[in-house]
C-alpha cells in the first residue's frame, strides 16, 4: 500500500492512501475542542484524543484491541483517566509500524479538511494552506482580525493579543 511516516509523504499521496486505509480497516478519530486543549494542556490533550481515538477504534471493532501502538516515548496509561488499554510506545513509530503509519496518514488528512471547513468560514488566516500553523501570514490575520473562535486562548499569540 505505500504506508509511511504521513510527514515524509506528499499531501496527493496522503490523499490517495487516506480512503484506501480507512476502508480497508476499523479506525478512528479523536479531537480536543480549543477549550478543552486550554484546560488540558497541549500534551493533556494529545493523552485525550489518542483516548478519544481508541474508544471509537474498539466501537468500530466491536471489542477493545488487544494492544495499542503508539508513536512517541509515552502512552496515555495514568495520564488520562479514560484510559482503559494494553498499550506501547514506539519512539519513530510512524516510520516503523504499518498501523502507526496509517493512523497517522488518517490523522492528517483529518485535519487538514477541518483546516479547509475552517478557512472557508474564516478565510483570513490561510488556514487551507498553513493547516494551522502559525505563519507570518497567519499572525497578521490575528493582528488584523483577532482570534476566532477557533484559536486557543492559550495559543501565545492569541494569549498576547487579549493583553492589549
Amino acid at each position: 500500500m505505500g504506508l509511511a511516516d504521513s510527514k515524509k509523504l506528499s499531501a496527493k499521496r496522503r490523499a490517495l492512501l487516506d480512503p484506501l486505509i480507512r476502508e480497508s480497516c476499523a479506525w478512528g478519530v479523536g479531537i480536543v475542542e480549543p477549550e478543552e486543549i486550554d484546560r488540558l494542556n497541549i500534551f493533556g490533550a494529545t493523552m485525550r484524543a489518542m483516548t478519544l481515538a481508541v474508544g471509537r477504534l474498539a466501537e468500530a471493532l466491536g471489542q477493545a484491541p488487544h494492544e495499542v501502538l503508539v508513536d512517541g516515548n509515552l502512552t496515555p496509561a495514568g495520564r488520562d483517566a479514560s484510559w482503559c488499554w494494553e498499550a506501547r510506545a514506539i519512539v519513530g513509530g510512524d516510520a516503523l509500524e504499518p498501523a502507526i503509519s496509517a493512523a497517522s496518514i488518517i490523522a492528517k488528512e483529518w485535519r487538514d479538511r477541518l483546516m479547509r471547513e475552517a478557512a472557508q468560514a474564516h478565510p483570513h488566516y490561510g488556514w487551507e494552506r498553513n493547516m494551522g500553523y502559525g505563519t507570518k501570514e497567519h499572525m497578521e490575520a490575528l493582528r488584523t482580525h483577532g482570534p476566532t473562535p477557533l484559536h486557543r486562548k492559550s495559543f501565545a499569540p492569541v494569549a498576547q493579543l487579549t493583553l492589549l
